[in-house]
């Protein structure tokens, strides 16, 4: 069974930087597509970044040069890197594999 458990979340002014980490437990991590989505308040979830099983990344124009996802497969970690944060990045961020599993979620609230 697929556990995903999301970490790093939390307050952060604009500007400043977070990381958050997905840990995969069960098996399989190394050979799926993984990707971190957002919610918004009153939006639809969206696709942030993904991250093929051979480190093809693909990102969302609106973090585009912002973010960055990783993965570590020997520890079936998953890491997004958030630069340059806005307020428009305040969502709840959920880690996915296999465009299936899905993590509980993290908030992540940028205010000053």
């Amino acid at each position: 069974q697929v556990q995903l458990v999301e970490s790093g979340g939390g307050l952060v002014q604009p500007g400043g930087s977070l990381r958050l980490s997905c840990v995969a437990s069960g098996s399989g991590f190394s050979i799926q597509f993984m990707a971190w989505y957002r919610q918004a308040p009153g939006k639809e979830r969206e696709l942030v970044a993904s991250i093929t099983r051979s480190g093809t990344t693909n990102y969302a124009d609106s973090v585009k040069g912002r973010f960055a996802i990783s993965r570590d497969n020997a520890k079936s970690t998953l890491w997004l890197q958030m630069n340059s944060l806005k307020d428009e990045d305040t969502a709840v961020y959920y880690c996915n594999m296999a465009r299936y599993y899905w993590g509980q979620g993290i908030q992540v609230t940028v205010s000053s």
